[in-house]
């Protein structure tokens, strides 16, 4: 509450200001000046207490302004009509009062200029770098989830377990890693203000897998009292704006669970610049909110406890991406030249970003970056933006330059199957043996999933299709390798000779090709061989010793083009 006291104070300092100057004035009416300004001042604090508490205006210069702008124009009138003040207009414009009303008027008009140039401080406050192209996956990482469409689909089918069910909606799906394993967290909310003023408190919580098709989600039940559906003093964005009225919240609380398998629900925060209302990135903050207590902690984005994965919501980073893409070069260079500019596709499946996982389980907000120019559909690069520090890193390497953006993968999908109406969703781009690859979730009308599209970045002819991950990674790296146009992009690597001892080796297949992938000791790069080449590498094994010609890339990964193995050939 003491947020909401503040606040509403400070929406009373100009009308504090303008009655002092008529009390000043008016020496003869200062009795009933005092006392009419009194009435209206108890009657126009318990209205902004009401307005504040619904609304929750973040305490910043714009928004004081603009608060102290409407309750003067509401209330000073009545403190001078009610004291029967005469008011001079011929000399209105010389007068203190006039000279205050001014000033608000200039600062109303500073503070929207500055907005505006606040954008470039907006854009250098972002922690930025870029790379060419990001690694490439090997066998042991397929990185793919289930398209939140298709979770939120069994999680509602389930939502019979729930006790008083009628009382329920399914709350946000939010991604993260819970004992090693990434699942998505969806917490169940009230459905209506009655529900709410009848249950008091929220049952719990479901947990389904993020990247096995099959899996069905689990409910765990624990009460909680504060939630995003509660009402009053027991609604989370009411309880974090009571502690940090001079924060802006960006989008809604999510949960999140701790190792104990106890729900938090967690708040991105952060401070604006100065006389705006605009982001700065280096005052991100996550206020942590226990449900069943209303206690907040608050943190650094980047301090945040270790089980809570995105200390930055996806509304803040789709606003990142928006601001390091359109103002790079400034304001006027966003409208008029647009020289640099990049804008974010919308093809995200929270707030137009996309969750991903690393190896190391640390989760980053995918976006690819389109040109402004109309009737384009090619990608400039893609942002990765890590999801407990907000640091983005844009890939845009030769190889991602000129490739099809996520609309167009999305389009391929949807036009693989259009007698069933299947459509494709959360589209990743991902580097496969160093081509850069779309990998599309296919669901169905029911927002069922269907099957996994492999799509070739830089050839919309180039697609396949599987009912699994594993498969369709497998059949999409044999077609790579059997794809001429891929064996002439490689030609401008130069041949290596090579030897070592295998350590790993993986053989994939398909109806029509067949090829090697292996690892040798001391050594990451992921060769392939194409057994039309080498038609015993099918035999190998670990501990063969190899000599060979592979074409190796910067990117991890190599292309072998002749082969000799100890004791076979």
């Amino acid at each position: 509450m003491i947020g909401i006291l503040l606040t509403t104070v400070l929406s009373f300092l100009l009308f504090l200001i303008l009655t002092a100057i008529a009390y000043y004035k008016n020496r003869m009416r200062r009795k009933k000046i005092l006392q009419v300004a009194m009435g209206i001042f108890i009657f126009g604090f318990i209205v902004m207490a009401i307005v504040v508490y619904t609304f929750m205006p973040t305490i910043t210069i714009p928004n004081m302004l603009i608060m102290n702008i409407v309750v003067a124009i509401l209330f000073v009138p009545l403190v001078y009509g009610g004291s029967k003040i005469p008011v001079q207009y011929q000399t209105a414009h010389r007068s203190l009062t006039g000279v205050i009303v001014f000033a608000v008027a200039v600062a109303v008009i500073g503070v929207f200029v500055y907005s505006i140039f606040a954008l470039q401080d907006t854009y250098d406050s972002i922690s930025k770098s870029e790379e060419a192209e990001a690694r490439p996956l090997n066998e042991d990482n397929t990185p793919i989830s289930v398209a939140p469409e298709s979770a939120r689909n069994k999680v509602q089918k389930a939502m019979s377990v729930v006790p008083n069910t009628q009382f329920y909606d399914l709350g946000k799906l939010q991604a993260q890693q819970v004992d090693g394993e990434i699942v998505y967290i969806a917490p169940v909310e009230f459905s209506s203000f009655w529900r709410y003023f009848r249950g008091k408190e929220t049952e719990g919580y479901f947990s389904i897998p993020a990247t096995n098709i099959n899996a069905q989600p689990e409910f765990i039940q624990n009460k909680m009292r504060y939630t995003n559906s509660s009402f009053f003093n027991h609604n989370v964005q009411r309880t974090v704006y009571s502690e940090h009225p001079d924060h802006i919240q960006s989008g809604e609380a999510q949960i999140e669970v701790d190792d104990e398998g106890k729900p938090w629900y967690i708040q991105t925060i952060y401070k604006p610049l100065v006389f705006s209302n605009r982001p700065d990135m280096d005052q991100i903050k996550v206020a942590v909110v226990d449900p069943v207590t209303g206690d907040v902690e608050t943190y650094d984005a980047d301090q945040a406890p270790a089980f809570i994965e995105g200390s930055v919501s996806s509304e803040l980073a789709a606003i990142e991406n928006e601001y390091f893409g359109k103002y790079v070069n400034g304001w006027l260079n966003s409208i008029f030249g647009k020289k640099d500019v990049k804008i974010p596709n919308e093809s995200g499946t929270e707030s137009s970003v996309t969750p991903i996982f690393n190896e190391g389980g640390e989760m980053f907000y995918f976006t690819d970056m389109a040109s402004p120019k109309e009737n384009i559909d090619s990608a400039l690069g893609y942002t990765l933006i890590n999801a407990r520090t907000g640091t983005l890193t844009y890939y845009n390497g030769q190889q991602n330059q000129g490739i099809m953006d996520s609309k167009g993968a999305v389009q391929i999908v949807n036009k693989q199957y259009p007698e069933k109406n299947w459509t494709g969703t959360m589209p990743v781009l991902y580097n496969v043996d160093g081509h850069p690859t779309w990998i599309v979730n296919v669901l169905d009308p029911n927002g069922l999933f269907k099957q996994y599209a492999y799509i070739k970045a830089a050839d919309s002819d180039f697609a396949v299709f599987g009912d699994t991950a594993k498969q369709t990674l497998n059949a999409y790296r044999l077609q790579i390798a059997q794809d001429p146009s891929s064996v002439e992009g490689s030609q401008e690597v130069d041949l290596t000779d090579k030897s070592g001892v295998i350590n790993r080796v993986l053989v994939t297949s398909t109806e029509s090709r067949q090829s090697v992938q292996f690892l040798l000791e001391g050594d990451t790069t992921i060769y392939t061989v194409n057994t039309s080449k080498a038609p015993l590498s099918i035999f190998l094994k670990e501990g063969d010793q190899v000599e060979m010609q592979a074409r190796i890339r910067d990117n991890g990964t190599a292309t072998v083009e002749s082969m000799q193995i100890d004791g076979i050939n």
